[in-house]
């Protein structure tokens, strides 16, 4: 927090030296001004941080997660700086330097964050910052924590494993003794943390270690046995005091989140909507037409939220034909008209989903929707493939930028996209939702062998 302070007082002042009096207008008038706004610069990072606290001392943050948290609190802290501004009336800012201001200091901080996290990965490389822990038990789960704190960069150095099967001495890393020495142990050496993976038959046993921890003021960590069968992201919930495990994060079940990503596609819909839309639909529509009779807008049921079934719209890239609800678009398909490659390549099919996202159907980033028939096919060939219904589908999504667009010929390729979409509601947030669109709309710049 301190070199955060450090950093935003510094970038202010340089940046109203620099920019000919960005903040302190007044302060040949009023002296005290800049005071205010001094006070006001520290007073906004102390509302911001703990709306987004600073994580950089945990152990274990991975980099996409530093640069996720700098641009979410960044981009928080100017708003709240500019408000304040505003609101106080201590200074004027023009719209041009406040737009400089924002991605000038959304990009010092995020690279001072990065900075941040480099060098003190590579002052725990030289053996700084140490936590050094043991593990109590030795079976699978034991050997899972100790692979996970043994690297380096993490901060972890395990000193070596207790358990009460002396068979294992010669198969742990470093076997140290039985449980009942786990007390005499940390007693003579530093001992920061237990991580615990003993049974859970054996209470009295984790209660001891439980009580004697509490007692040293060494922290305490439970491995659950169902890490054995379910290794992947859980989430801890209570209902009053007994404690509930999701065996999956899902960021839209927040209120907040889903009431941001609804309305980034309201707006981003409205805006396309009343912008790109009627040109395209004019232009489109009358090529369509004049290649082939039938409706410009091509409908078709599809698999949607919770597997309910909704009616999407595209632009019609076929002739009119009895297979459009069964079968899928291959390479050189005879259906497809001349117009209609040139738009399924560009994307320009896609945009009267724009109608079904204003509705509600779907979101502008989001698993691809199905043909009911396909969704039927591939729950019955992929294991717990409806997961990806948890959440709305989209126009574009991760598995689309991540190299699964367009026709699926195999199985492989089908479950590859499936682990992306699962992927993506696990790991949503709005920056990734960003990123997933500005790729999409490079791609389809650039071309994609995967598009017709």
């Amino acid at each position: 927090m301190l070199s955060d302070l450090i950093l935003i007082n510094s970038f202010f002042i340089a940046f109203h030296k620099l920019s000919g009096g960005f903040l302190l207008n007044y302060v040949e008038l009023e002296p005290y001004k800049a005071g205010e706004v001094l006070l006001l610069i520290n007073l906004a990072y102390f509302i911001a941080v703990n709306i987004i606290p600073n994580n950089l001392a945990k152990n274990i943050v991975f980099f996409d997660k530093v640069v996720q948290r700098s641009l979410s609190f960044s981009i928080l802290y100017i708003v709240i700086f500019t408000v304040g501004v505003y609101l106080l009336n201590v200074t004027e800012i023009t719209l041009l330097k406040w737009v400089g201001c924002l991605l000038l200091f959304v990009g010092v901080y995020t690279l001072f964050q990065i900075l941040l996290r480099i060098l003190l990965k590579l002052y725990r490389e030289k053996g700084h910052n140490y936590k050094y822990v043991i593990i109590v038990g030795g079976g699978l789960n034991g050997m899972n924590v100790y692979y996970d704190l043994s690297s380096s960069t993490y901060g972890y150095k395990v000193l070596g494993f207790f358990d009460d099967n002396k068979s294992l001495e010669n198969a742990l890393p470093n076997y140290l003794g039985t449980t009942a020495q786990v007390e005499k142990f940390c007693n003579e050496n530093q001992v920061d943390e237990i991580f615990c993976t003993l049974p859970g038959n054996q209470e009295a046993k984790i209660l001891k270690l439980i009580n004697f921890s509490e007692r040293n003021m060494i922290r305490f960590y439970l491995v659950p046995e169902f890490y054995k069968y379910i290794k992947r992201k859980l989430v801890l919930n209570f209902l009053q005091a007994t404690p509930v495990v999701g065996i999956r994060p899902e960021p839209l079940q927040s209120l907040s989140n889903r009431v941001l990503k609804r309305a980034f596609d309201i707006v981003f819909s409205i805006c396309v909507l009343l912008t790109v839309f009627p040109l395209v639909y004019i232009i489109c529509g009358l090529l369509i037409k004049l290649e082939s009779p039938g409706p410009i807008l091509f409908t078709q049921k599809r698999t949607g939220l919770h597997g309910k079934i909704f009616t999407c719209y595209k632009f019609r890239s076929m002739r009119m034909n009895k297979d459009a609800d069964t079968l899928t678009t291959v390479k050189t398909d005879p259906r497809v008209t001349k117009i209609g490659s040139f738009i399924r390549r560009t994307s320009l099919d896609e945009i009267p989903q724009f109608i079904n996202v204003l509705l509600g159907d779907m979101s502008v980033v989001g698993p691809r929707p199905h043909m009911v028939k396909q969704t039927e096919i591939y729950n019955k060939l992929i294991d717990k493939f409806m997961i990806r219904h948890l959440i709305k589908p989209g126009l574009t999504g991760w598995a689309q930028i991540s190299g699964y667009r367009g026709e699926i010929k195999t199985i492989d390729q089908m479950e590859g996209r499936f682990k992306c979409d699962v992927w993506y509601i696990e790991n949503w947030s709005f920056v990734l939702d960003i990123k997933i669109i500005f790729v999409t709309v490079f791609k389809t710049i650039a071309g994609d062998k995967n598009a017709y």
